[in-house]
């Protein structure tokens, strides 16, 4: 039987991660199914969900893209999936643990009851809840919180937080279509769109841990997207063009 509950997963050479995370979101108390968005992986990523899937035959989906397309663009790719096969549910997280898929349960069962529309896993709402990151990346990552609310004006201390769970009517009302942000300004866009088309953003305290295995993704790019996105943003909503 199929779940009212999707996990989405972007994934580019997580082959040391994918299997036992996969594992662990199979054998939570909550049914769940899961979405792998794998960006040609060299690392055979790919080929690790396929024998996963045949563990779980009908939990476990996978969309396979020829090449590293971004962050964001997998997540749209993502959203509309669990819209067009009926996902009341959809979550996003990390396949590096530095999300904690235990987790998920915490951010589900929020928005199942009607709490909120999003329910954000966030590292700042209970002071600061990372583990093992440098001085110098927490403290580009609080800054670049800080920056993003004071110019958008959105009610969460954690507007790049990737760990996440909405509500399928967010999704449909709010144009993904013209979601043109990667990386953490993707999660700002998001964020932003839905708070004001109108919708209810709640946080939800997480333990963030550094990724165990693999290497981090951050890039110069991403910091600059960030930067001049959450202008962007501002300005077209002043303008009713967002």
């Amino acid at each position: 039987m199929k779940s009212d509950t999707l996990v989405t997963i972007p994934t580019y050479n997580e082959a040391n991660n994918i299997s036992r995370l996969l594992t662990i979101l199979m054998n939570l108390d909550m049914d769940v199914d899961v979405l792998i968005l794998d960006d040609g992986s060299p690392d055979g990523t790919a080929d690790l969900v396929k024998k996963k899937q045949k563990e779980h035959p009908g939990r476990i989906h996978m969309i396979e893209r020829k090449e590293k397309m971004g962050l964001g663009s997998a997540y749209i790719k993502g959203f509309q999936y669990a819209l067009e096969n009926g996902y009341e549910y959809i979550c996003e997280m990390d396949a590096d643990f530095s999300h904690n898929p235990e987790d998920i349960p915490k951010l589900v069962n929020p928005v199942k009851a009607g709490e909120t529309d999003i329910a954000i896993g966030s590292r700042y709402s209970n002071g600061i809840s990372i583990v093992n990151w440098p001085l110098s990346r927490l403290i580009l990552s609080y800054g670049a919180n800080l920056y993003a609310r004071c110019i958008t004006g959105l009610p969460v201390k954690d507007t790049t937080a990737g760990f996440k769970c909405i509500h399928r009517n967010v999704l449909s009302k709010v144009n993904i279509e013209k979601i043109k942000s990667n990386g953490y300004a993707f999660q700002i866009e998001i964020h932003f769109r839905a708070w004001k088309a109108g919708f209810r953003l709640k946080e939800v305290s997480i333990i963030f841990r550094e990724r165990e295995e693999g290497v981090s993704k951050m890039s110069k790019a991403i910091v600059r997207e960030a930067i001049w996105r959450v202008w962007a943003l501002k300005l077209r909503s002043i303008f009713g063009k967002l």
